[in-house]
This record gives structure tokens, C-alpha cells and sequence, in this order.
């Protein structure tokens, strides 16, 4: 009998072209990760320098130390200061009422509305989401000059007038409610609202315990992306607030310093940083409802 021996190029090949891949597998890798962390960097870079220069003593405002110097607490007391005629504190509860009512009506109606969109057949459907897909693109500035005249009609500048700035805030909310709620409500499994209805369940305890459970996930994170819509709405709310109802973003925007013409830098930045903890806040309370509603739709077999 003949031995069959291997070809031993044939095996240098082989091993040549599995480190040719590998090397390309970790150039590809690398050459993400990097994109990555430029991405990250670009992005949270502003926030840290806001943060940083919110820390620094006034004297040192300009400083270019890249990392915290000269930190002090001054800032965060003069941001809540009412001596130089900033109500911040009182903005900030002004514009957790107005987010929060906005949130609430854009998500019950939002809800409602995607829901007969996903589920439904009717004539004019993709009509009716274009129209809402294109009232979210309205520019906001085009609204201005319609919506004082007709808030000053009704009297709704003077005084605590929330609803002049809640209401606009959910005419822009409402339309990216309803179009990020069909977009996921479409992706679900309907066999299981159609098992339910089998089973004895009404339309409405079939939409109550079987497909709210399952849309937690988007139902939080539009909540989310609706409530921050309207804390960071500055352009109505420069228009239409009053002393009684000034959001955050107009208190700001309102700052002054000690002397005239003087900008308060690093007030100004104290305060944005104030701005994003109740956002960091209501992320971290909802993150476990997330969680839960990803893993609500699990069917066990």
C-alpha cells in the first residue's frame, strides 16, 4: 500500500489565507472601534466642557485646561440666585408641568392613533401618515405670527398660561408620537392579539393586556423623545411665556451678569448643566421598565 502524503504548499496556503483574514477581520475592528470613539468624543466633548466651565471660578473663565481647574460651587448659587433678577429655580418647575402634560396627551392620543394605523385598513391610510409625517417637518418659526395673534385673541399672554405653550408643544409632539409608535407597533405580533380575542378577550382588554405589555419599549422611549422635545423648545416658549410660566431654555437664554453687558459664562453653563438631570433621572427610573418590556414579549413555548 502507498502512503498519501499532504501537499505541504497546499497546508502554507491555507494557513497564509486564514492570517490574511484574520489581519483583515482586525483592521476592520480597529478601524471601527476608532470611528466609535471619535463618534463619542465629537459628541460628548461640548457636555463635558459645559460641565467643566460650570465648575470653574468666574475669574478663570477662559481658561483651555482641558480637565476641572479652580473648581467652585459659585456658579450652581448664582444660576438659583434671584439677585440679579433670574428665576431659574422656578423655570425649571415650569418646564417639568408643561414637559410632563405634553408627554402624557401626545402618548394617550399618540397611542390611540398609531394603533388604528398599524392595525387597521381603511382608504387614505398612507395619505393620513404622510400628512403626519409631514406636519413633525412644519417649521415651528412659520407658526409664530399666526399663534400670537390668535393666543392674543383668546388672552392667553398674560398670567400663567400654560396652555399657550403646552399646546403647541403637542401639536410638534403628537405627529412624532404617532409615526415612531405605528413604525413599532407594525413590527408586532398580531397572532397573539388574535389569540386573545379567541380566547374570550375584548377588542379593548386584548389592546389593555396583550399589546400594551408588548409596546412597552417604544412606548417609554417615544415618551422620552417627546418630553425632550418640549424641555428643549425655545422658540414658541420666547414668544409666548410669561414671568409666570418662563421654561428653562428662556431662563437661560435671560441670564445676566454682574455688570452690564457682562455675560455670565460660567453660570450660564452651570445652569445647562442643572438642565440635564432631570432628563439622566427619568432615564435611569424607566430603564428597568425598559428592560422588562424587552423581554415582556418573549413567548415560552
Amino acid at each position: 500500500m502507498s502512503a498519501v502524503t499532504a501537499d505541504p504548499s497546499v497546508a502554507t496556503t491555507g494557513v497564509a489565507d486564514q492570517e490574511i483574514h484574520q489581519r483583515k477581520d482586525t483592521g476592520a475592528k480597529v478601524r471601527m472601534y476608532a470611528g466609535l470613539v471619535v463618534l463619542v468624543l465629537w459628541g460628548l466633548a461640548p457636555a463635558y466642557w459645559m460641565i467643566v466651565t460650570g465648575f470653574r471660578n468666574v475669574g478663570y473663565t477662559f481658561d483651555t485646561t482641558p480637565w476641572p481647574t479652580h473648581v467652585t460651587l459659585d456658579n450652581f448659587r448664582t444660576a438659583f440666585s434671584t439677585d440679579r433678577g433670574n428665576h431659574f429655580g422656578a423655570a425649571l418647575l415650569h418646564s417639568i408641568i408643561i414637559g410632563i402634560v405634553t408627554t402624557v396627551v401626545a402618548m394617550l392620543v399618540g397611542m390611540f392613533a398609531a394603533y388604528a394605523m398599524a392595525r387597521l385598513e381603511f382608504p387614505g391610510k398612507y395619505i393620513i401618515l404622510g400628512i403626519i409625517l409631514g406636519a413633525s417637518m412644519f417649521p415651528g418659526v412659520a407658526l409664530v405670527s399666526p399663534l400670537f395673534s390668535l393666543f392674543s385673541n383668546l388672552g392667553w399672554l398674560q398670567g400663567a398660561n400654560y396652555q399657550s405653550l403646552i399646546i403647541p408643544n403637542i401639536s410638534f409632539a403628537l405627529p412624532l408620537t404617532i409615526y415612531t409608535l405605528t413604525a413599532f407597533l407594525a413590527e408586532m405580533p398580531w397572532d397573539l392579539e388574535e389569540s386573545a380575542r379567541i380566547d374570550g378577550c375584548t377588542p379593548g382588554q386584548a389592546f389593555r393586556k396583550v399589546m400594551l405589555p408588548l409596546a412597552t419599549p417604544g412606548l417609554f422611549t417615544t415618551a422620552i423623545l417627546a418630553f425632550i422635545a418640549s424641555w428643549n423648545e425655545f422658540l414658541l416658549a420666547s414668544q409666548f411665556s410669561t414671568k409666570q410660566t418662563q421654561t428653562v431654555t428662556v431662563a437661560i437664554a435671560s441670564f445676566t451678569g454682574a455688570q452690564p453687558h457682562q455675560e455670565p459664562y460660567t453660570a450660564v453653563m452651570a445652569a445647562g448643566t442643572i438642565v440635564t438631570v432631570p432628563l439622566i433621572i427619568m432615564v435611569l427610573i424607566f430603564q428597568r421598565w425598559i428592560v422588562s418590556g424587552l423581554t415582556a414579549g418573549g413567548v415560552k413555548g
